[in-house]
């Protein structure tokens, strides 16, 4: 709760500061606000063209209003009108700079006017603005809780860019399109193909394919196409070219998803390993320190225990492909205590317990937790949980396919999420998007499948991901 204070209470030499770390999302803000869109104070921007992203810096403006705060909020605060404010720039601020901003009374006039002497410092110490602001200050006591403002979402990918950019580093993924013939699905495949990171085999009805094609104003003329009229005799010809060796990756296209894992999962000639394949969706959340990974939402369907360990231990091996060290898996319930009542708690606190032992590998392992302190550390802490994993999970393990998959869809279409999905466990990853899905999503599900495909024959990831602060 925020009160003011009155012109009469206000003396000459009051003061007051806040203290505000300068963050990327403060500049993407302000960037919208204002229409400010200059390269060089934007975030993951190569403004000097030399292949690098360049550090930004914040802008002058966006310093000097933070002298608004202060006299906004606690001196005079609340009912304060600006009259004037001058300003004289003397350093830039970074990401991360701890800027310390003060006002000081020095001055009052008639009119219930005072007069401000305002400074921004980078950690106290170095003075990056300066300057004097005239304010009307209120002649009543207000009293305003701000808790109550609305929240503003910043959506920003910058996951998905990343894996996007790394992928350019490596040799593109021999892929068969499974019946790509709507505009969605083979505008995927082309901008994977563009950014260099599959050679798609384009395999359906080359009509459909064409018009599709003449549809997006694309020319495919370069582009392998396998004439295949029947969407399940185009999934059974991928899946034969894998073992030809002709490909390594599998891409769906505008079929069903039954038809192609039908030639997938097959005994004979499908692409089985040892290992039971399932799917893992990757989620680029607006505001999250690292992707999402949600496992099984789209394969098993009411997965028991051992189908449950092979579940985590592909979805630990596509974090790790993602570049996240020692993932931190949390096993979902709806509970965060084993309850004999509940099968799904009785298997998170089984499965936990075997990667203690080392039956599941790679990762930090815990579980049963519920949704809200699997994810949020106040959460967490609310209910007691000691846990590297609560609060900090990255990967989340759902109880069964219909949880996994409304909260995949809940966090793309309410949270804003990004998603990309695959198949792993077959002897090559398995591209499994949605019909509905946009070519963004196809594009990003490709990189993955890149990923990971390194990660196995390296034993390496192409890049390790930065847990720190956006």
């Amino acid at each position: 709760m925020a009160t003011n204070k009155t012109f009469d209470q206000i003396s000459v030499g009051d003061t007051a500061e806040i203290v505000r770390e300068c963050s990327s999302n403060d500049l993407l803000v302000f960037a919208h606000a204002s229409g400010n869109h200059n390269p060089i104070h934007l975030p993951d921007t190569d403004w000097t063209g030399d292949g690098v992203v360049d550090k930004p810096v914040a802008p002058a403006m966006w310093l000097g209003g933070l002298a608004s705060a202060v006299l906004g909020n606690i001196l005079p605060g609340p009912g304060t009108v600006y009259r004037s404010q001058s300003f004289k720039f003397l350093g830039g601020a970074a990401v991360g700079d701890k800027l310390h901003v003060r006002v000081t009374a020095k001055e009052k006039k008639a009119g219930n006017v005072v007069v401000f002497d305002l400074s921004v410092k980078r950690n106290g110490e170095q003075t990056l603005v300066e300057g004097v602001a005239e304010v009307v200050a209120p002649t009543e006591t207000i009293e305003f809780d701000s808790s109550n403002l609305p929240a503003v979402l910043v959506q920003r990918h910058r996951h998905f860019n990343r894996m996007i950019e790394l992928t350019k580093t490596l040799p593109s993924l021999p892929t068969a399109v499974i019946a790509p013939d709507d505009p969605n699905s083979l505008e995927g495949a082309l901008m994977a193909k563009e950014e260099g990171l599959i050679h798609p085999i384009l395999i359906g009805a080359r009509d459909r394919i064409e018009a599709a094609a003449k549809e997006l104003g694309e020319d495919i003329s370069s582009c392998d196409l396998i004439d295949v009229e029947d969407e399940m005799e185009a999934a059974g010809r991928g899946v034969q070219m894998v073992h030809e060796g002709k490909v390594k990756a599998v891409m769906k296209g505008h079929l069903h998803t039954d038809h192609l894992l039908h030639h997938v999962v097959k005994r004979d000639g499908g692409l089985r390993t040892r290992r039971r394949i399932s799917h893992v969706f990757v989620m680029d959340i607006p505001g999250r320190k690292t992707p999402v990974l949600i496992s099984d939402a789209a394969i098993n369907i009411s997965p028991d225990l051992n189908t449950k360990v092979d579940i985590t231990q592909n979805a630990i091996d596509a974090a790790c492909a993602l570049g996240l060290e020692t993932p931190r898996v949390g096993i979902l319930s709806a509970i965060e205590t084993v309850n004999p009542a509940i099968p799904s708690s009785l298997d998170a606190a089984v499965l936990s317990k075997m990667a203690e032992r080392g039956q599941i590998t790679g990762a930090v392992v815990d579980g049963p937790l519920a949704m809200d302190n699997a994810i949020d550390v106040q959460a967490a802490r609310t209910k007691g949980i000691t846990s590297l994993v609560a609060g900090h999970a990255e990967v989340l393990i759902v109880p069964n396919l219909e949880s996994g998959n409304m909260l995949a869809k809940e966090l793309t279409f309410i949270a804003h999420a990004e998603a990309a999905g695959l198949v792993i466990g077959a002897k090559v990853p398995v591209m499994l998007t949605s019909r509905a899905d946009d070519g963004r999503a196809r594009l990003a599900s490709c990189a993955l499948a890149l990923l990971y495909t390194h990660w196995q024959s390296e034993g390496t990831p192409a890049g390790i991901l930065d847990r720190g602060e956006l």
